[in-house]
């Protein structure tokens, strides 16, 4: 087993299978020593757990919850083309989209959800840049959207 599967293991996290793309995309692509993830929604089993607007249809807890996920489903996406997680030296950029209701102002705390899971699992090297962005409506009507750039050797 390897280090990151041991530290996944640790805690009780299962990385999901590859989503399928929405589009005329694919879910990652390698340039250099990068990758660069499409964006992920919070796609469990193939489907949304939720949609609707954080700070309205959603809870800013369970949308934190559902960045979590996305960020999940991203690593899920660096791992179909670079073999294996063991292989990322540095989370480089997070990028979290939330779909907010308009006075929802805690934008950054919902992309929290991302950036703690990639810290829990890479420690010092999933420490990140970041962007937080509030959006008017994201695809299917998903709640929240993450991509990620990873460093690998």
């Amino acid at each position: 087993m390897s280090t990151i599967d041991e530290r996944l293991a640790e805690l009780g996290i299962t990385l999901p299978t590859v989503a399928v793309p929405a589009g005329a995309y694919v879910p990652a692509v390698i340039t250099g020593n990068l990758v660069y993830t499409a964006g992920q929604l919070p796609m469990v089993d193939g489907k949304l757990p939720a949609t609707g607007k954080v700070g309205a249809e959603v809870s800013a807890d369970d949308a934190a919850g559902y960045a979590r996920t996305c960020a999940l489903n991203a690593l899920a996406a660096v791992a179909s083309v670079i073999g294996s997680l063991d292989r990322v030296t540095r989370v480089v950029k997070d990028v979290g989209f939330v779909a907010a209701a308009p006075d929802f102002l805690a934008i950054p705390s919902i992309v929290n959800g991302a950036s703690d899971v990639l810290g829990e699992i890479f420690g010092d090297a999933g420490q990140h840049a970041r962007s937080s962005v509030g959006v008017a409506l994201l695809p299917m009507d998903a709640p929240v959207e993450v991509e990620l750039i990873v460093e690998f050797a």
